[in-house]
């Protein structure tokens, strides 16, 4: 059987499914590949780790129909070193061979017959905007977890209650809260971070994505032109959150982020020969910054501030600092909101009053 395909139109969707493709051992070999079926003039691809799945559809007038598998690393290294084009697609009972001019390469297959196909979600599909999730999704993203011993953390919450929405996300040491109007039917859910890092890509250059949730099933899934993913829902109890949250704070301090992100990496550079730990203390001056060392001073910077309240030393783990700042936008001034040395300190965006981010500090000896 052979096919032809334009082959940067091959490489872009075999780059996207190859993200879904498992990357653990398994007893299934096919979960290590992409599966490749022609059907109904379409060339369907499909990858899963059995928590997410892909699925894409490329139109081609082939009718005959075929299926297999094959590793992707390989395919598409040798497709992005050849001209663009269009090539030809082989397909035999043991292996790919595709051609391109006077090139060709061949690659073995995998036993495509135990290859999982993604689950069935007959609920009615619901139109969001994705401005929904990728404007805001990325400030609540990377405070999720990503160790796998504690599931229900490796994931964002979105909590429904009336007309407003929340997503949560925390590891445990930092979380991110933010709240919105809820103008599109989401769901209540916990999601896994990884399948939500995918859909924000995949949702880049679409107005419009279509959204199918099975609350029997555990599964959501997300539609934007060719392309459907799915994802099991993680289950388990979300932690309650709201206790980590200071009600009140005794210092505040407003600050210019594009400095503040510099000066704590120029901190760092220090920080992490010991303990990764960066002090921030809080006075009339403004703050300094300065590695947690056994001579604090001899490596600091002085930022300008509006600080209001008694003067205070709080340390942290620098690199969540950074990560907070590295998703905040730009030429914006961030909050500090600190109760004490030993309590979760608030960060929140000027003129972003329903976005905050809490950060636990590092006890050390006064």
């Amino acid at each position: 059987m052979k096919i032809n395909i334009d082959k940067d139109l091959l490489l872009d969707n075999l780059t996207v499914a190859s993200r879904f493709v498992s990357n653990r051992f398994s007893s299934v070999p096919s979960l290590q590949g992409i599966l490749f079926e022609t059907k109904d003039k379409h060339i369907n691809l499909y990858a899963t780790n059995l928590t997410s799945f892909f699925h894409t559809k490329i139109k081609n007038p082939t009718t005959e129909e075929k299926k297999i598998v094959f590793d992707p690393k390989k395919v598409m290294e040798f497709l992005s070193l050849l001209t663009p084009g269009i090539v030809e697609l082989d397909i035999e009972d043991s292996q790919l061979v595709i051609r391109k001019d006077k090139t060709k390469g061949t690659f073995s297959l995998i036993n495509a017959e135990d290859f999982p196909y993604p689950p069935i979600v007959k609920e009615k599909e619901e139109k969001i905007k994705t401005d929904v999730l990728k404007k805001h999704l990325p400030l609540v993203l990377f405070a999720a977890s990503s160790d796998d011993t504690r599931p229900v953390l490796n994931g964002v919450n979105f909590l429904t209650q009336d007309d407003e929405i929340a997503l949560v996300a925390t590891d445990g040491f930092r979380l991110s809260l933010l709240k919105m109007k809820k103008e599109d039917s989401i769901p209540q859910m916990l999601v896994p971070k990884g399948f939500l890092e995918e859909v924000v890509r995949l949702s880049k250059e679409e107005k419009e994505m279509g959204l199918r949730f099975s609350e029997k099933e555990k599964v959501i899934s997300f539609t934007f032109g060719d392309t459907t993913v799915y994802s099991r829902l993680i289950t388990g109890d979300f932690p309650p959150f709201e206790k980590v949250i200071p009600s009140e704070s005794k210092t505040k301090a407003v600050i210019e982020k594009d400095e503040f992100l510099r000066n704590i990496r120029i901190v760092s550079v220090f920080a992490r020969e010991v303990s990764n730990i960066a002090l921030l203390s809080f006075g009339k001056d403004g703050i300094t910054m300065s590695p947690k060392t056994e001579r604090d001073d001899q490596n600091s910077t002085l930022q300008d501030a509006d600080v209001e309240g008694p003067p205070q030393k709080v340390a942290f783990n620098f690199k969540f600092i950074i990560d907070f700042l590295m998703h905040a936008p730009d030429k914006k001034k961030i909050i500090i909101e600190v109760l004490r040395p030993d309590a979760p300190v608030v960060f929140k965006i000027e003129g972003n009053k329903d976005f905050l981010h809490v950060i636990m500090p590092v006890r050390i000896q006064t």
